[in-house]
């Protein structure tokens, strides 16, 4: 446990030396094209400010984007009860617990450590789980709390969306530069290929995270638990009844149980959540060693 909470803290540094190193290089070959080293150093620091900005700002952002309302005891005891006591169980601080109005199952967790964490699950959720298997999702989401996952979750999401909007810089770059300028062929290149190949860069980052992630929660929540096979009917559930969230945000598709986006060739290639059926498994072979 300890190791791979080590390892996650590692794996922070490393997902930001990356996307600084993204940044930078595409920052060197735009100043490389205009002849102006100052993009160079203007891109970094920039990049540097918004990573900061994000590792601070983006679990409300998360959750502002979700839809989710945040809840106390009176609002609705099962939840709230069943957060706290995992939370006792495990001497993690207790999180904010929110609800996400949506009938699709599923559930998310969030901040940049234990002491700022928000754990957030669906309304269709909440119907649709029996309280131990309730217990298995939200020990799960703790999961990720105390392996550190939601600060590797946080990075990860600040580097797809900082991608995303370089990219958009590049291209608008190229269609729009300077007509006078010699370049403006080679950056309208450049820009379309940054276009086409930043939104993968993000993606692959996402995918060497998530899967191991998930596999290292629902480990973590079956020991929590001492109840796997909790766990592994809830995502036999899920797979069963899963549904598209209402509210579709990709760039915040990693930090869900489930995949949340609409099922498709593209999703099940470039997929943030390992098979459920493999999930399920490994949760069942853990039944016994208890």
């Amino acid at each position: 446990m300890y190791r791979a909470i080590r390892r996650n803290k590692v794996n922070s540094v490393l997902i930001i030396l990356l996307f600084l190193g993204i940044v930078g290089g595409l920052g060197y070959l735009a100043a490389y094209i205009y002849q102006s080293p100052g993009i160079v150093i203007a891109v970094v620091a920039m990049a540097a400010i918004y990573a900061v900005i994000q590792y601070f700002a983006a679990g409300r952002q998360a959750i502002s984007m979700s839809g989710a309302r945040r809840i106390t005891q009176a609002d609705h005891p099962r939840l709230y009860r069943i957060v706290e006591n995992l939370a006792i169980t495990t001497g993690t601080p207790m999180p904010e617990v929110y609800i996400v109005d949506d009938p699709a199952p599923n559930a998310f967790a969030t901040g940049r450590d234990p002491q700022h964490a928000k754990v957030a699950a669906t309304t269709g959720l909440l119907d649709l789980m029996t309280d131990p298997e309730l217990e298995g999702v939200m020990a799960h989401e703790l999961g990720h709390v105390r392996n550190y996952d939601i600060r590797v979750s946080m990075i990860v999401y600040g580097l797809v969306v900082a991608v995303g909007m370089i990219a958009d810089v590049l291209v608008r770059l190229a269609f729009f530069g300077r007509s006078n300028n010699n370049s403006n062929p080679v950056v309208l290149i450049f820009g379309l290929v940054a276009m086409l190949v930043a939104p993968l860069v993000a993606t692959a980052v996402q995918l060497a995270v998530s899967r191991q992630r998930e596999y290292l929660a629902d480990a973590t929540g079956a020991l929590t638990t001492r109840h796997p096979e909790a766990l592994a009917s809830a995502l036999h559930k899920l797979s069963t009844y899963g549904q598209p969230l209402q509210r579709q945000q990709s760039s915040m598709a990693h930090l869900w149980i489930a995949d949340p986006l609409k099922p498709g060739v593209v999703q099940r290639l470039f997929a943030t959540h390992p098979p459920i059926p493999e999930r399920i498994r490994r949760l069942l072979d853990m039944g016994g060693k208890f």
